[in-house]
């Protein structure tokens, strides 16, 4: 059975059951957590994580069993406000991101999934040209690729990089004032949503780069959230027009922009033929038909208090 797994800033944990065909039912089954902003599977067990975004963060994993979701373990994040959590494909590492502070963490996970030995705290000093945002670090996402820990911070325009020992290396250094939030690599690139400055930014392999507005709605300001590749696309979640954008990804040109069917479009997910929408302030996870790359509304939502974050699979 598929689920869709729904976190926010509202009781808990949101499942709902469905089909092959990504189609959900019911009225969802609620795992109480205080404020699972973000959510991350493992790559092989079957558990869940969850960050708790409080001044005092937490991360909490769940054994995810037929009759729903059990705590399995739960450890401070190390900092404030922690907003993504993501797992190594080996399974053997968790890292999370405490954007009050800017503050990394990674945890080794032992064979169940749970938490393992003493966590590796990646602390960070520095600031950007925007005195409200940019005061000091903010970490945002973590990703892992090709062995490495790449943390974005808001804060300070940089992709963080470490070694999974917690050993830093240099950073990748974005333009100042864009406020780097989401990110994904494909191959040699790097692509990264500016929250700050409204851009999609390419890194290519040899240090070339594209940007690129995140949309293209005139008169509206723009913070993008997340961003995902998929296929030859780029795509990202623009709050503000309240849209998703298509890019291409091999040099960024515009292939459509459409309407998220929400407000304030903080995450998405993409399953198939389907993207899913987390609209943090319009309460819904709303549902997107992909056709040749290019999403259209199909009517079709889910209600959810404050949605930050949606996992289908």
């Amino acid at each position: 059975m598929k689920l869709l797994r729904i976190g926010g800033y509202g009781p808990g944990i949101l499942t709902f059951g469905g089909d092959s065909d990504g189609r959900f039912g019911g009225e969802g089954e609620l795992t109480r957590v205080a404020a699972p902003s973000f959510l991350a599977v493992h790559p092989t067990l079957p558990v869940l994580y969850a960050v708790g975004e409080l001044e005092r963060g937490w991360l909490t994993a769940f054994a995810v069993r037929d009759d729903g979701l059990a705590p399995l373990d739960e450890r401070p994040s190390e900092g404030s406000s922690p907003c993504h959590v993501a797992v190594d494909p080996s399974g053997t590492l968790l890292a999370a991101t405490n954007y009050g502070d800017g503050t990394a963490v990674l945890y080794r996970l032992d064979a169940r999934g749970a938490f393992e030995g003493e966590p590796i705290v990646l602390r960070h000093e520095g600031s950007g040209p925007d005195p409200e945002r940019q005061e000091g670090p903010h970490a945002h996402e973590a990703v892992f690729h090709d062995g490495v820990l790449h943390v974005s911070d808001l804060g300070t325009d940089e992709i963080r990089r470490y070694l999974p020992d917690g050993t830093p290396l240099e950073p990748l250094t974005l333009q100042p004032g864009t406020g780097p939030r989401h990110f994904a690599f494909a191959g040699g690139r790097l692509y990264v949503a500016g929250e700050l400055d409204g851009t999609v930014t390419m890194i290519e392999e040899d240090g070339r780069r594209t940007v690129a507005p995140a949309s293209r709605v005139a008169g509206v300001a723009n913070a993008p959230s997340h961003l995902q590749l998929d296929g030859d696309h780029v795509y990202v979640a623009n709050r503000g027009p309240d849209t998703v954008t298509v890019l291409s990804a091999a040099d960024l040109a515009p292939v459509a922009e459409v309407p998220c069917g929400g407000a304030w479009p903080r995450h998405f997910a993409i399953d198939g033929d389907r993207l899913y929408v987390a609209n943090q302030h319009s309460g819904t996870v709303t549902v997107l038909a992909l056709t040749d790359g290019v999403p259209e509304l199909t009517g079709e939502s889910y209600a959810a208090e404050s949605p930050a974050c949606v996992l289908v699979g």
